[in-house]
């Protein structure tokens, strides 16, 4: 079973470059991030042709996450549902096969001295007790997503110059770390040691793919039973080098066993 996750940076923009993908990877299960359109104008229809079943929530020119799937999806569940803000168009739950797929995108955080830094560093508190609340880190779970965070030094391309900027504060950081400690596997992590491999490679930096200048923020966790049953993990960066991209490529990971 191939998963997959991509921050598109607008689904109806990179349209081209998510086909020719999905036609080359063939994933059993791509879950998309900041997908920035209203529900209705989603591309739904062209991607069932592809061949998925599909679950999204989006909104206009923000935000958005989306969830296809080869297999039926069984249980939709949209929002951390916290008596807090209900951020409905950035955590978006999915249950495929009996494995149920977390599929965020994080609050960015702006700066370390703006407000949405506390919003974000908030979020994975929020996310931890929606782990609580919702699974047993005993069970099968995928947590996916953009999270903006690069978690280790070998995660950004010079981690000593970017050391407390945002997206590799050490709060961040800490965040991420004690959210993912609930009971989760870096699935890239366990398969891949070595650094200088990223998700995120900015429009502003000159040929950033090339000259390795980039961040690894996008993620596929699992908890253990699930992460045992990895058997791969890559980046891919084809489309990140494509005409019109997004600022984000594909992270995938493969599992062994039956598909759903």
């Amino acid at each position: 079973m191939i998963v997959a996750t991509w921050t598109v940076n607008s689904i109806r923009a990179r349209m081209p470059i998510v086909v020719a993908w999905i036609d080359r990877v063939q994933p059993d299960l791509l879950c998309l991030q900041e997908t920035r359109v209203d529900d209705p104008q989603f591309p739904g229809e062209s991607l069932e042709a592809l061949g998925y079943h599909l679950a999204f929530r989006g909104g206009k020119g923000r935000n958005g996450v989306a969830v296809l799937s080869r297999a039926p999806i069984e249980e939709v569940h949209v929002g951390i549902d916290d008596g807090g803000p209900p951020d409905e168009d950035r955590l978006l739950m999915a249950r495929v096969g009996g494995v149920p797929i977390v599929n965020t995108y994080v609050p960015q955080g702006r700066d370390p001295d703006h407000p949405m830094f506390a919003v974000k560093l908030a979020w994975f508190e929020r996310l931890r007790a929606f782990f609580e609340r919702r699974f047993n880190p005993e069970g099968p779970l995928l947590w996916v997503g953009d999270l903006n965070v690069a978690p280790l030094p070998i995660d950004v391309h010079d981690p000593v110059r970017l050391d407390g900027q945002i997206g590799y504060h050490p709060r961040e950081r800490d965040a991420l770390a004690e959210t993912a400690s609930w009971g989760f596997v870096d699935v890239f992590r366990r398969h891949v040691t070595d650094g200088g491999q990223y998700t995120f490679y900015d429009y502003r930096a000159r040929d950033p793919v090339s000259r390795g200048i980039g961040w690894r923020v996008d993620h596929i966790l699992a908890t253990a039973p699930l992460a045992e049953r990895s058997t791969a993990a890559w980046i891919d960066t084809g489309p990140r080098v494509a005409e019109r991209p997004s600022d984000h490529t594909p992270l995938v990971a493969e599992f062994r066993g039956h598909k759903p």
